[in-house]
Parts: C-alpha cells; structure tokens; sequence
C-alpha cells in the first residue's frame, strides 16, 4: 500500500520542498487549502482532503478535517490486528506522516488594535487534533510540528526507509510541548481580556532566547526564556550593541536595575542607577548624564566595580568617557551616540545595550514568579511607593528633606530586605541590603555613607520594631527618616525621633524585596 503524508501549515516555509521530496519517495500527499495550493502551483501532486473524506470543507474552513476517514488513519495502531480489520471493514488507508503547524494566534494578538473576534478566529482547533492524534500514535506516525525538522525525517527515509522510533519520539515530544505553549498563550491572553485572577491551574509559556554558558555557578546548566507577548522595556527587548554573550547572573541583576531605573521613569533630569549583585550600589540624578553618572559613581565608587549601570538618557560621548575609566559589566541605555559607542567598544568584553523603552512603565497584568523546589510563588509586581506621607513627629521635614526621603524610598524599594537606603542632594549614599537585622543594615548604611551622612535621609523597608535604629541615625548625623510604620512599639521610635530632632514619616506600605 501506497504510504501517505498529511501536510497542512500556516508556516509555508520549505513545505514545498518537503512535498517534493515525500512525492520522489512515493508518498502520495494529502493537502488543505493555501497549502494545497502552494504545491500544486509548484508542480507537486497532490490530493485534497475533501478527496479522502468525501465531504466538503465547510463553515468558512473551521471543519476540514474532523472526519474519521483523517483521524482514524493516523490513530491506526498497526499492530493490533483488530484495527487492522475495522481499517481494511470501513475502506480507510493508513496516514504515515502528519506535517502541521498552526494558526498564527501569537503573532495575531501581537498585531495593535487587533479585535477579540480576529485572535478568537485565529485559534486553531483542526490542527492541535490532528498533531495530538499523530503524537499519539507516534509508534506509527512521524509527526512534524517544526519545519527544521523536515529535513531530518527526508534523511531518515532516505538513509533508512523509514523514521526511527527514536525521531517519532523525538518529534512527538516537541508535538505536546508546542501544543502546550499554544494552550497556554491562550489562556494567558484571555485572563488578560477578562482581567480575571490567577487561576486555579496556573500555566505559561516562554520562548528559549539562548542557552547560558553556565548558572549563578560554573556547574549549574541554565536557559535564558522570555514570554511571548515579551514588554517592549523588558531585557529580552535589549540589542546587544558590544561583549561578551548575557550571563545568567548579567541577566538577573540587570534585571534589578531596570526595575530601579524604572522608579524614575517621570523624572525630568538625568538618572543614573548602577547595581551589583542585584543590590542598588549608586544612584545619581544631575541635569547632565555625565553628571549623573559621576554622582552614581562618587556614591560607592569601590562597589561599582564590576558592577551594572543603568541611564535614562542617550549616552554622549562625555559620560562613555566617564564610564570607561572604570570596569563594568554592562550598560544599559535608550541610545548612544556614534563617538560614545566607540568609546565604549575599545573594551571588547563591556556589553553595551540599547533599550529604547528603557523606563516603560511595567504592562498591565505584568507578574513576580519565585520558583521553589514543587511549587512556585505569584504575586502582582510592586508598582506603588506609597499611598500618602503622613508626618508622625512634631518636627516637619523641610522641602529638601522631603525631596531626599522619597528618593532614599524609591531606592530602598529595590534593596533586599532587611534593607536601609541614605540618600542626600540627588545622590545614594550608605546603602545596607540583605542584613538579618535592621540595626546592622542601619550601622552598615551609615558606615558606607562616610562624612556626607550629616543632613540626609534615611529610610527604611519595613517598620523599626525598636528605636535603635533611631538613635543610631541621630548618633551619625541624620535629620530625616521615611518608613511605613506599623510596629507595636512605633512610639518608641517617635519619642526618640522628637526627643532627637528628627523628622519622621509614614508611608502606610512596605517593600519587602526577598
């Protein structure tokens, strides 16, 4: 009996060749629409569907193939001889190879203004049938959802006569992993319509950007993923404009510092923010972007040091000769001019990336995933800083220390917890991340932040549960400190602050960063 291929794609890409070559095999090839016409225009026979099943397609192509004259020819277990009977009963003739990929859901609902009629019409319902079906049934059927691997199965038939099991299986993998990540982009893209919550079976999918020379360490293994509907200010937008390949460490503290640099998306003057090991290390803001970066640097010039900067405005050619006299990782910036890139590229491993949306706000619906061994954390992202200021001592903060709480606030939201962040005049100083008390995060913030401690502003992630905290501020020099208040001894460290001369505010909202 003559061996027969279903090929129907939305992709047309090599499926003529494909065809060609099934037809120089003897393979008698079974179509559909735009695909049936692509091969017939080039010369290959080929049988339409409609031949097989006896039925026209019909409700503007949504039923073409759900016949049984299709899907019991591809779920013929050819070994088990009852099947053998009801096929040789009923007339049907085996399917050997099914050749589908499906309707362009993703780059539909990509496409702006698009309706919820058009990406609703766009989901295919024939094509994961038949592809689950073959995959199913892999043992009798080469099933090829990816065209790279038309080739492959041509070489098989050539070289062997027939598909290994080994590539069937192969192929039938990438069959339920594809159809998956359809499903998945579905379901994504209509909790987002509906605006519902997160679900009761929680899926996504991501598509691999690259395979990371190593992990956080030289013997862990690591992909680079990024989500279909990627934000158009996220780092798998970046083009790489210089250096070496993205670690995976690159990737995740640069990560941080978009999302600190993000705090300052309504800012008028220069910004720039550098991180190291995801922990804010120097932030500047000046009327220049040289300005900017020198502040940054001059905040904590030892931890800047192999460290990521991050800038909200084109880098000229005066702040890439500043950033140059130090070594850095990475920068990131909406652009860059000509003679500021070649500055930067005359250090061959320093990656230079270009993010044009680079203080987008985050999008809609946007989420926070922390993985844990069987189980994953979700939660929405941080967006907000603080619902109002309320001023809790009698002394009131000047404007000026107002100006310098808010901005030690934005920056201790992006330091991990227990977190302290000092900031005077535009410019971070002492920052102490991650400390397992937050009088030691105090003493370490205050220490880094050497003789300009005097007259700035503290602030602090999460309430002070006693007024150490407090007295060790005053002890250094500070006049101002911002957090959200909520301690059951909250009145100790108002006391101190009145009996001290500081000026005290509430957010009413903590950022825990963990």
């Amino acid at each position: 009996m003559k061996k027969r291929a279903f090929l129907s794609v939305s992709d047309k890409t090599g499926i003529v060749e494909f065809a060609k070559d099934l037809v120089d095999l003897g393979y008698e090839v079974i179509s559909t629409g735009g695909t049936q016409r692509a091969i017939g225009e080039a010369g290959v026979p080929v049988t339409n569907v409609s031949d097989i099943t006896g039925f026209p397609e019909c409700l503007d192509g949504r039923v073409k193939t759900l016949h049984p004259a299709v899907h019991a020819g591809i779920l013929f277990m050819r070994d088990n001889p009852s099947h053998v009977k009801q096929m040789e009963e009923l007339g049907i003739a085996p399917i050997d190879i099914v050749a589908v990929n499906l309707y362009p859901f993703l780059e539909t609902i990509k496409k702006t203004g698009v309706s919820f009629e058009e990406a609703i019409e766009n989901i295919d319902i024939g094509g994961p049938t038949m592809l689950r079906a073959a995959a199913k049934n892999h043992k009798d059927v080469a099933v090829i959802v990816d065209a790279s691997d038309y080739a492959r199965v041509i070489g098989c038939l050539r070289e062997e006569g027939e598909v290994s099991y080994e590539v069937k299986r192969d192929l039938c993998k990438k069959v339920f992993e594809h159809t998956a990540a359809y499903d998945a982009l579905i379901a994504q893209y209509l909790r987002g319509v509906t605006g519902a919550g997160l679900p009761d079976d929680f899926t996504m999918t991501y598509q691999k950007v690259q395979e990371m020379r190593y992990g956080e360490n030289p013997h862990q293994s690591a992909v680079f993923y990024k989500e279909p509907l990627t934000p158009a200010g996220s780092l798998a937008m970046a083009e790489q404009l210089n250096g070496k390949e993205l670690s995976f460490n690159n990737i995740n503290d640069t990560n941080g510092a978009l999302d600190l640099l993000r705090e300052f998306r309504e800012e008028k003057k220069a910004v720039v923010v550098a991180v190291k090991h995801a922990n804010p290390c120097g932030v500047g803001i000046r009327d220049t972007l040289a300005d900017a970066y020198n502040t940054a640097y001059e905040a904590d010039p030892v931890s800047i040091f192999g460290g990521i900067v991050a800038c909200n405005r084109k880098v000229d050619a005066e702040t890439a000769a500043a950033m140059a006299k130090t070594f850095l990782e990475i920068i990131v910036a909406p652009d860059y001019e000509e003679e500021a890139l070649g500055i930067l590229r005359k250090k061959k491993n320093l990656r230079v990336l270009k993010l044009p949306a680079i203080c987008d706000p985050l999008p809609a619906g946007a989420l926070d995933m922390k993985k844990v061994l069987g189980g994953l954390l979700v939660q929405d992202m941080d967006r907000e800083l603080y619902p109002e200021l309320r001023v809790v001592t009698r002394r009131q903060p000047t404007e000026k220390e107002l100006a310098d709480l808010e901005l030690a606030w934005r920056i201790v939201k992006h330091t991990k917890s227990n977190g302290i962040a000092i900031a005077k005049d535009g410019q971070s100083l002492g920052i102490g991340p991650g400390q397992v008390n937050r009088v030691w995060a105090v003493e370490q913030s205050i220490q880094r932040s050497g003789d300009k401690v005097k007259g700035a502003a503290l602030a602090s992630d999460a309430y002070f549960p006693f007024d150490d905290s407090v007295r060790a501020a005053a002890a250094a020099g500070i006049t101002a400190i911002i957090q959200p208040g909520g301690s059951i001894r909250d009145e100790d460290s108002v006391k101190a602050c009145d009996e001290l001369g500081i000026a005290m505010v509430y957010t009413g909202m903590r950022h825990f960063k963990h």
